[in-house]
Formats: C-alpha cells, sequence, structure tokens
C-alpha cells in the first residue's frame, strides 16, 4: 500500500454535474468504490489498479495517490483533502 502524503479526515469531493461536498474519509472512500463498481472495464490506464483486488482497495489507493479519476471527455471525480475545525 502506498505511503499517504497526509493524514486525511474530511474531503471536498466534486463531481460532474453535482454540488461541492464535504466527506468523511470513509465516505470518500464509499463514493470511489461505487464508481469504480459502475466504470469497471472503462477505468483509464496507468492508474495501478489492477493489482488490488477489491474496489475499496483500489479506493484507497486512488486516496493515497491521485486527487482525480477520469471519467471520460466531460466528466470528472476529484477529492482533496481539508481540515475542518471547530
Amino acid at each position: 500500500m502506498a505511503a499517504s502524503l497526509y493524514q486525511e479526515d474530511y474531503f471536498v469531493v466534486l463531481e460532474t454535474n453535482q454540488p461541492e461536498q464535504i466527506l468523511t474519509a470513509a465516505e470518500t472512500i464509499e463514493k470511489l468504490t461505487q464508481v469504480l463498481l459502475q466504470q469497471s472495464g472503462n477505468l483509464p490506464p496507468g492508474l495501478d489498479l489492477e493489482q488490488f483486488d477489491t474496489a475499496p482497495q483500489q479506493a484507497q489507493h486512488l486516496i493515497d495517490t491521485v486527487c482525480e479519476l477520469p471519467l471520460g471527455p466531460e466528466a470528472y471525480l476529484q477529492w482533496y483533502a481539508v481540515r475542518i475545525e471547530k
């Protein structure tokens, strides 16, 4: 598993035609897992996802290594770690 560059508790998630969302790390993994399952077979090369057996493992790898999942010419899913202070 790749080492994370930062400790992430919350993410701002940006998605095509959707309002900005603030999700917990677990919710972000769940969101990415759903997208990975929907996009199965249509994912762009170079993400090194084939080394993982499950979609949740793939989602964690994406969080640890990139901040965007290209979904097509006019579609995107991006996530950025944020700190929320009370």
